[in-house]
């Protein structure tokens, strides 16, 4: 079954770890050993939670060299508000 980007967005903040990855890569970019130091799981499991959020376009995986650096794309975020203002109101 294939998702709609909204419903891949709010799957991706539904996991908290996937929200402190995101709230770590608010700070800048980070490799993927990097975003897992304060989680005790594998680097298996984190980079399975950063597909996760490559998927919904919330990060971008780059490359440098050996270098594979992530970043947030704040866009996919917005889309999200906008859709949550929709509904402040009621």
């Amino acid at each position: 079954m294939e998702h709609d980007q909204l419903s891949l967005i709010f799957g991706a903040l539904a996991d908290p770890t996937r929200r402190a990855i995101l709230a770590r890569l608010s700070e800048g970019e980070a490799t993927v050993t990097g975003l897992a130091e304060p989680f005790d799981v594998s680097l298996q499991a984190i980079s399975k939670h950063l597909k996760v959020l490559e998927r919904a376009g919330l990060i971008v995986r780059g490359r440098d060299a050996q270098w594979r650096p992530c970043r947030l794309e704040a866009t996919p975020l917005a889309e999200a508000a906008d859709w949550l203002d929709h509904y402040r109101q009621i």
